[in-house]
């Protein structure tokens, strides 16, 4: 039987393309360098980051060297699967990774713990906030 729907994503393989792209925005790697230091197009690494296609074991395992890091890393803030009542997606965990997944989150999250001192962060939330409550203008 055909497949006719197209399912999303499995959780899991979100959670660590996303922390593949994290580590890699980190360290200033560009995907075609990655992609160069682990034998892949840039374009799988994309697909990889986007969790359009899984990564395999020995994969992660080259990501991992090649960004100076652990395998368990792209597994950090998963839930323990053996502790009772774990769950893959806690609750806000979807829209952190949808913010994390574009360009703009990642520099945001990456620049804003640096914003010193900490009342000018919490203003630039409050100025967030209020952005996003406001209806916007019609044209």
């Amino acid at each position: 039987m055909a497949k006719d729907i197209e399912t999303a994503p499995n959780p899991i393989d979100v959670h660590v393309g996303l922390r593949i792209r994290l580590r890699r925005k980190e360290l200033g790697v560009s995907q075609e360098k990655l992609a160069e230091a682990i034998g892949l197009t840039f374009q799988q690494v994309q697909k990889y980051e986007r969790a359009a296609n899984r990564v395999s074991a020995s994969k992660l395992y080259e990501m991992a060297r090649a960004l100076e890091t652990s395998t368990a890393y792209f597994f950090e803030g998963l839930a323990d699967p053996a502790a009772p009542g774990a769950r893959v997606a806690p609750g806000g965990q979807a829209h952190m990774q949808a913010f994390l997944l574009t360009p703009e989150g990642v520099e945001l999250a990456s620049a804003f713990p640096r914003i010193n001192p900490p009342r000018v962060r919490r203003r630039i939330l409050d100025l967030v906030r209020a952005m996003t409550e406001e209806s916007p203008a019609a044209d």
